[in-house]
């Protein structure tokens, strides 16, 4: 199914219990990825829950955002989706990217939300190391002079080439991938730090992390375990950036025991 939201195409499924009391369960996919990647999940989950899967605008099958968004734009998208299905609250399974989107409907819309598996979740700025501070540095520099050059009429079509491989150069692997508006909302995205949001999430969290995850290192969950007034911390250990893909039955137990059994007054 998809849906106007926004000015963007939002590809969807859901899945409906014949149990009209069943709480429903959203699932968040990370950057890069599409709602296919919780098939396991969802295929199990809809034995005993009511559950939305969404590919986030500029991913999958839905379509890019008309101009660059960021971390709160695609909250408030999520939640319009949620409103044109009457869905009132939901648990969240959220993964990497989607765990930013859950911070923020957590945070700003407590009444939504009633508990929220985080794994692998980003939303903490990675401090720079010294190597990537000079580079940054370089990287302001050169295009400072560029944007100099930009001033001659004759120099702009060269300019735009040099622009354009300068941020290839110095970009992230993501970034590269990127272009147009999802550029812009990629640079949005990962510059903003929500870690001041997370002490306001009143719903009860569990993180799950892998202990060898490299993309959102561990000490990111434990930050946000220590942030977060209701939260646990579960760590699989040998696993890495998809723990709950590398384990999905054993996630699937933890899911299904935290989020569904004896706790369907919370949503």
């Amino acid at each position: 199914m998809v849906q106007i939201i926004q000015g963007c195409p939002v590809f969807y499924e859901m899945y409906r219990s014949p149990d009209e009391t069943a709480p429903t369960v959203l699932m968040l996919h990370g950057w890069g990825c599409t709602g296919d990647i919780f098939s396991r999940l969802t295929g199990e989950l809809s034995k005993i829950a009511s559950v939305i899967v969404m590919d986030f605008p500029g991913h999958g099958k839905s379509g890019k955002p008309p101009v660059p968004w960021g971390v709160q734009e695609y909250a408030d998208s999520v939640l319009a989706l949620l409103d044109i299905l009457s869905v009132r609250r939901v648990h969240i399974i959220a993964h990497s990217f989607g765990g930013r989107v859950s911070i923020v409907l957590s945070s700003q819309h407590p009444g939504r939300v009633g508990r929220a598996i985080i794994t692998g979740g980003a939303g903490i700025r990675k401090p720079l190391t010294n190597r990537q501070a000079r580079r940054a540095k370089r990287y302001k520099r050169y295009s400072r002079w560029l944007e100099r050059l930009k001033q001659w009429p004759l120099m702009a079509k060269r300019v735009a080439v040099w622009q354009t491989g300068l941020r290839n150069r110095f970009g992230s692997q993501d970034y590269a991938k990127l272009d147009g508006v999802m550029r812009e909302t990629f640079v949005k995205v990962i510059s903003q730090d929500l870690t001041p949001l997370l002490e306001s999430i009143q719903a009860p969290t569990l993180l799950v992390w892998g202990r060898d995850d490299t993309e959102t290192p561990l000490w990111m969950g434990e930050q946000m375990e220590r942030s977060i007034p209701d939260a646990g911390l579960v760590v699989f250990e040998g696993r890495g950036h998809y723990a709950f893909l590398e384990e999905w039955k054993r996630f699937f137990l933890i899911a299904k025991q935290f989020l569904l059994e004896g706790t369907a007054h919370d949503a």
